[in-house]
């Protein structure tokens, strides 16, 4: 029998694991990777400055034109492209009442896909439900027992994984729908008013506890995420041969 050799012990040797996270907010999506990975370097790129950023470094820039000059130098590539130009917000009647108001998004998905596939890098792209994001994984809160459903697809480039079981909610989201209140399990991590989270709800919800920043914390991926995503490259990467970035 063909022995599969244990990558932890194979990346070990080729330490610190090369991490890009673009578009990376404060870096949930970073903090699940130092868990998966283990002794990794993490590069956060945005286009706002992230004072809370919990990564190894940081730089302030376009997330398309770095990952075009530098992707090919990382081991594993992270992009979560800002989903307002990707979601519900923008299409049939959202779309036609931003437009009226003169309120317009960019459509980076495709874009972002393209730059990552020219680095020959194995990466995921992740995005809300009703974008243009391959659906290869969907993730939730309750699959990690957290208070947040926050449901997001993981687009995955070069390598594959099994969709993990995607288990009955035990409820409602808190807060006003169609004018009624009701109470449940989960916080509204995102907007603010009508029973939607505070921000030590949405702290104490997703597992982020670097942050205190409203907006953010309601943009950042639940670090739970990453990290099944992380453990899942690490099985999968010896199938694929992969090794550090040349």
């Amino acid at each position: 029998m063909t022995h599969r050799p244990d990558i932890g012990r194979l990346l070990a040797l080729l330490e610190p694991v090369r991490v890009l996270d673009a578009y990376s907010c404060i870096g949930g999506g970073a903090k699940g990777y130092r868990r998966a990975f283990g002794n990794c370097h993490i590069t956060g790129i945005d286009h706002e400055a992230q004072p809370d950023y919990c990564g190894d470094a940081f730089h302030q820039a376009d997330a398309i034109e770095y990952i075009r000059a530098h992707g090919h130098e990382y081991d594993f590539i992270h992009a979560s492209p800002p989903c307002q130009g990707e979601g519900a917000p923008t299409k049939g009647t959202n779309a036609a009442r931003n437009r009226a108001i003169g309120r317009t998004y960019p459509r980076l998905i495709a874009p972002t896909r393209a730059a990552l596939e020219a680095t020959g890098r194995p990466y995921v792209i992740e995005n809300v439900p009703g974008s243009e994001v391959r659906k290869d994984i969907r993730l939730c809160g309750e699959q990690f027992g957290l208070a947040v459903l926050m449901h997001r697809y993981f687009e995955l480039g070069g390598w594959t994984t099994t969709q993990p079981a995607h288990p009955k909610h035990r409820g409602y989201v808190r807060g006003w729908r169609h004018g009624e209140y009701r109470e449940g399990p989960y916080v509204a991590a995102y907007g603010e008013g009508g029973g939607k989270a505070t921000v030590q709800e949405i702290r104490a919800a997703k597992g982020i506890d670097w942050s205190t920043d409203h907006l953010r914390l309601r943009e950042a991926l639940p670090p739970a995420y990453t990290e099944w995503i992380g453990r899942a490259f690490l099985a999968a990467a010896p199938v694929l041969g992969t090794g550090a970035a040349a």
